[in-house]
């Protein structure tokens, strides 16, 4: 699938949510080195942008009309990690995290992304899912 355009997508989920995306994937980009690819959004989403290396999915963005969403999916061993740190997430985060789903291969749980108090939450779990593969630098 080819690139979609920024204002494809702000006319899809807003300007608002629009720049909260791009600043997330700017962040994840700076941490991790991973493919990153547009695909569609399956039955109940218009687009998906994903997040994947050697055949594993990090993480991935989900749009369709109002809504921006954001998908981690979290093995037996990351779970016990983010009971660890449940006291440093938000309650929407959490909220999410506990009513999401547990399949097969994990559980998968959706964020719904409405404003960038999230990012650092997300921040967090990304790194419970996987250590960055990018050296850090600080300025």
């Amino acid at each position: 699938m080819e690139d979609i355009t920024r204002e494809e997508l702000e006319r899809l989920v807003g300007r608002y949510r629009v720049d909260i995306f791009y600043d997330i994937v700017d962040m994840i980009t700076s941490l991790y080195d991973m493919d990153q690819t547009w695909n569609n959004g399956g039955k109940k989403w218009i687009y998906e942008y994903k997040f994947r290396k050697n055949g594993k999915t990090l993480c991935a963005f989900y749009f369709k009309e109002n809504i921006l969403g954001f998908m981690i999916i979290f093995g037996k061993d990351e779970r016990t990690k983010i009971d660890g740190i449940r006291n440093e997430l938000s309650s929407d985060v959490i909220d999410a995290y506990d009513n999401a789903q547990i399949f097969h291969d994990g559980k998968w749980v959706m964020f719904n992304i409405t404003d960038y108090k999230i990012s650092e939450d997300l921040k967090k779990l990304l790194f419970i899912k996987k250590e960055p593969n990018r050296k850090i630098t600080t300025n």
